[in-house]
């Protein structure tokens, strides 16, 4: 099974494996899932993502973690559908150096309460195991079905950090950020 991140009641966050890859690229790297995040990857830009993430958890003992659903709703256990977790922020003209949130989920599993589900047990490792003072979570307006879910976390616009980045497209970036006093009255 590899290294157990965390068990919430309908998924698994858990360190990548080599065999997980083919997988979620098939299912996340579509145009729906990329819209927001600078399109779909060519193999170059598929390995610079894999690579970072990697690297992530490596330098800091965490990532962005496979999401994995237990049996639910007829779906198979085991079922990747996307990513979840947290690194150390690093857009060029944004903050740098924050413990940073993010999510990745395939189309299909959105709507479901997976996103919300992931991103809950990712805030509680931020704040209970890794330290962490306050969590930012990075967007770009358009992208509603992010900062709505932001909202729903309990964060809190900060338009102070919005920052131009032309990695994900030509939307400015905007920030969302909790802190563990906050995260505590969501819990």
């Amino acid at each position: 099974m590899g290294d157990l991140i965390i068990e919430t009641n309908r998924l698994i966050l858990r360190d990548w494996r080599e065999e997980d890859w083919p997988e979620f690229l098939r299912h996340t790297n579509t145009p729906a899932v990329m819209q927001w995040l600078g399109g779909v990857l060519d193999t170059a830009k598929q390995q610079w993502m894999r690579d970072r993430l990697e690297g992530y958890s490596r330098n800091n003992g965490f990532t962005f973690w496979v999401v994995e659903r237990k049996v639910d709703g007829g779906h198979l256990a085991g079922e990747i559908i996307g990513f979840c977790g947290l690194k150390m922020s690093n857009q060029p003209g944004g903050p740098m150096g924050e413990h940073e949130i993010g999510w990745r989920l395939r189309e299909d599993a959105w709507g479901h309460g997976y996103a919300k589900e992931a991103a809950q047990a990712s805030l509680r490792l931020g704040f209970e195991s890794f330290g962490a003072p306050y969590i930012i979570a990075l967007t770009v307006a358009p992208n509603t079905g992010s900062w709505g879910l932001m909202k729903r976390l309990g964060m809190r616009r900060r338009d102070d950090l919005d920052f131009e980045n032309s990695d994900f497209g030509t939307d400015t970036v905007i920030v969302y950020s909790i802190d563990r006093a906050e995260w505590e009255q969501t819990v």
